[in-house]
């Protein structure tokens, strides 16, 4: 079995799935309506009260996963959680709360994994979809073919979002139905060029806004099992007649989506104009169900994420030979360290790190390392979280250079043990050659920091690596570490 946890800016979500020949079944859905968009203040903070609702709501949900292992279970958080300033220490609470980690992804890895989870729920034919999101935050926009994603755009419209700012006091005018619909024709004009009928035969919708507008037309006879621009003029005008959301009545409209209706349609109804959308057919599957799809695919090696580093390594013209040298010596040095207790995930992502630690080459040598984490740090890299993302950035600035800026870190062991590994693996290939290794070479952790050992002969009749490891030591005392080289 397979779990995954969606953390939107609405509701939270959780799925539990049978794998079935590499298909995966839904045994239980769990959804809880935390509204955790409506809780940022205006400086971008979570407040108390919502984050107290959302804590409770995934301590149930930790309850329902007991017995489950992390490998089993993905949690992902998206546009609140991305924007929130106090993000970081809301998630340390609700990691422990829930039992899991909880992984914050990039808006265009959501839309990755939202056409992910829709592509499975629909049939596999030759035509381009555009997929379209309206979250609570943000809505996700995809052209894709088959399973795969080809073009992603994440913009900050939500239906949450959209509600508060501009019907603030519940109050449905027809004023402020322009004035939303503008803001976002207006931020969806940005994307347009790439969206544009030509790109794409059918137009999908997924997620809470779209079900709910489908529900709402067929019901009442506004629209034939599909959402149209027409259809949602209608309800527009219910609406404004209605008068304010606290008297939203509309057959078909469930009671948790009332209050953050108006903002959702007019989101949708400014997709419709700005990018010319006739009608728009609506899919059960969205963002858990691509997670989930991730999931399994990375049990089955089929890992995105080293598609993606392969990705990175042509674009940034990484030397292939170099990189697999450091990486074979850095992984080869990290069990060394780790000894029977291997951190399979730190190691996988040693492995990426020493793959792409040169990437920022392309853009000097001067001070590379630091180009290479910015990169690694902020670029969209299908697969990845911005967690995942920050540890390889974290690797990579510490693999060379004054250790002095790796002080930050210093909670993390198995970090640093990554650091150490890759740092030296890079020392001994300094040449870039596939030069000899000492006939010893062995790596261990001690109580103040890590003995390297390896053949006096060896050092001898290397000089320049001699010099190296002896200014190494230096560098790991200005971190508080002893760095021992011992001759064997």
């Amino acid at each position: 079995m397979l779990a995954t946890i969606d953390l939107g800016s609405n509701s939270f979500r959780l799925q539990v799935s049978r794998v079935v020949d590499d298909q995966l079944y839904a045994l239980d859905v769990m959804k809880e309506t935390v509204r955790l968009g409506a809780g940022l203040t205006a400086d971008k903070h979570l407040n108390d009260d919502t984050q107290e609702r959302a804590l409770a709501c995934l301590a149930r949900f930790g309850e329902r996963l007991r017995g489950f292992v992390p490998a089993q279970v993905r949690v992902v958080g998206t546009n609140t959680l991305r924007v929130a300033k106090n993000a970081p220490s809301f998630i340390a609470e609700a990691e422990e709360r829930l039992g899991f980690p909880i992984e914050v992804i990039a808006g265009r890895e959501e839309a990755r994994l939202i056409y992910l989870g829709a592509a499975h729920s629909l049939p596999d034919t030759k035509e381009r979809r555009m997929v379209v999101d309206i979250g609570g935050g943000s809505t996700e926009f995809i052209i894709g073919s088959h399973y795969k994603a080809l073009v992603t755009e994440s913009l900050p419209l939500g239906c949450v979002s959209y509600t508060l700012r501009f019907f603030p006091d519940g109050k449905l005018t027809r004023a402020n139905f322009r004035d939303a619909t503008l803001a976002a024709r207006n931020e969806i004009q940005r994307i347009r060029h790439e969206y544009r009928p030509s790109e794409w035969q059918l137009a999908v919708g997924t997620s809470g806004t779209a079900r709910s507008l489908r529900d709402v037309l067929e019901i009442n006879d506004w629209s034939r099992a599909d959402i149209t621009l027409a259809g949602m003029e209608q309800l527009r005008e219910v609406l404004i007649k209605q008068g304010s959301i606290d008297a939203v009545k509309v057959n078909g409209l469930k009671a948790d989506r009332a209050p953050v209706l108006a903002g959702g349609l007019a989101i949708m109804i400014a997709v419709f104009e700005e990018l010319e959308v006739e009608k728009m057919i609506v899919t059960e599957g969205a963002l858990r169900d691509g997670v989930l799809y991730d999931l399994l695919g990375r049990q089955r090696e089929k890992d995105m994420r080293d598609s993606t580093v392969a990705l990175f390594k042509r674009r940034y013209h990484a030397d292939t030979q170099q990189a697999e040298r450091v990486n074979q010596l850095a992984e080869r040095l990290y069990r060394m360290l780790a000894g029977e207790d291997v951190d399979q995930d730190m190691l996988k992502r040693l492995s990426w790190a020493a793959k792409l630690h040169e990437i920022g080459l392309t853009i000097a040598h001067t001070a590379y390392h630091k180009h290479s984490a910015y990169i690694l740090q902020n670029a969209d890299m299908p697969g990845f979280s911005k967690r995942e993302q920050a540890t390889l950035a974290a690797i990579v600035l510490g693999h060379r250079g004054d250790m002095g800026k790796m002080a930050q870190y210093i909670s993390q062991p198995a970090l640093w043990q990554a650091v150490v590994a890759l740092r030296l693996a890079v020392l001994f290939y300094r040449s870039r050659i596939n030069a000899a290794l000492p006939a010893e070479l062995d790596l261990r952790q001690h109580a103040r920091g890590f003995t390297l050992s390896l053949s006096g002969d060896w050092l001898e009749a290397n000089p320049l690596s001699a010099s190296s490891f002896r200014q190494e030591v230096g560098q790991w005392k200005n971190v508080g570490f002893q760095l021992d080289i011992v001759q064997k």
